[in-house]
């Protein structure tokens, strides 16, 4: 079998990205989407060595947690650097294996992060509905599982798509209007004919999502009505304050990515799409810290003792010199 560059007419792609921005707005893009960037990875690392620090964390929720802020790093590393690129240098080009190996990177993350909500609804269902058999049903050994499970699924379920890509003629065009290699754009530049692998990306997206959304709205309903037959309304309040952060984050996600894939390519306007694409590619990995995490008083607490115990032990080694 012959390898893509030695069918291919065209050895790399020039990446538009936001190539319409006047000199000053690219300026500001450049600044804002470097802030978010720098914040992403920040914030998540930080809950990250906070969970992992504190003892008090130490349980499947936070587990899911923190792994979930792990794969949010690699979900934004994957796009925004070589946007970051496209401000500062006339032309972004990116090879053509290199453009193959990031559209299977970046749907194998957004994959594993489908599987992370579902599963991270499941936790929420089993600590509020069967609260006394908590601790047996969500182990170490059944996290661990779940989570590996996870990452697994996703970057073993776009292999058939990503090997039907390799087999494309890429002829020429070689500009992708976009700032990474989405689908729709590759899809767009081959001059083989496409309809298998869009038959295979959109099985598989509507199989993903769908799967894993139904899997957490039906954890949701039961939850939801665990929670209603509650007698008390401070256990009432606490409980839906648990699942509002995530609630939040599904809601966020799902909205983006069902407007983005589970879709005909035909109708893909590219202009609109990047704009959406920075939502969930720079703002949402952003936000998800912010929502998730930083405004539960528990993380709070345990971020707060983390940086405590720091200080007092400088403070300790600077009065001993």
């Amino acid at each position: 079998m012959q390898t893509l560059q030695n069918t291919s007419a065209v050895a790399e792609f020039i990446l538009l990205g936001f190539n319409s921005l006047q000199r000053w707005q690219a300026f500001l893009f450049f600044t804002f989407f470097l802030l978010a960037y720098a914040l992403t990875i920040t914030t998540n690392a930080t809950i990250i060595a906070t969970v992992w620090k504190d003892s008090r964390l130490h349980t499947p929720m936070y587990f899911f947690l923190s792994k979930f802020s792990f794969m949010e790093m690699w979900y934004t590393t994957v796009t925004v650097p070589k946007m970051l690129s496209s401000f500062m240098v006339e032309r972004t080009t990116i090879s053509v294996w290199g453009c193959i190996i990031q559209f299977y990177v970046f749907f194998c993350l957004g994959t594993t992060e489908c599987m992370f909500l579902g599963v991270m609804a499941y936790d929420r269902y089993i600590a509020i509905c069967y609260p006394l058999r908590y601790s047996t049903l969500m182990n170490k050994k059944v996290c661990t599982r779940l989570a590996v499970g996870s990452w697994v699924s996703g970057f073993i379920g776009h292999l058939p798509l990503t090997i039907s890509t390799t087999q494309f003629f890429f002829c020429g065009p070689n500009k992708i209007n976009h700032f990474f290699c989405d689908l729709a754009p590759v899809l767009n530049l081959s001059c083989t004919d496409t309809s298998v692998s869009e038959m295979i990306f959109f099985t598989f997206a509507w199989v993903i999502i769908l799967c894993s959304f139904l899997l957490t709205m039906v954890s949701y309903c039961y939850i939801i009505s665990t929670i209603c037959r509650m007698p008390s309304t401070t256990g009432r309040q606490r409980a839906f304050s648990t699942c509002a952060s995530h609630l939040t984050v599904v809601t966020i996600f799902y909205s983006s990515v069902t407007f983005m894939y589970v879709r005909p390519t035909v109708r893909y306007t590219f202009q609109a799409d990047k704009v959406v694409s920075v939502f969930y590619c720079v703002i949402t990995p952003l936000l998800n810290p912010v929502i998730y995490n930083l405004r539960n008083k528990e993380v709070k607490e345990a971020l707060r003792r983390v940086l405590c115990s720091r200080k007092k032990s400088e403070l300790e080694e600077g009065c001993t010199h």
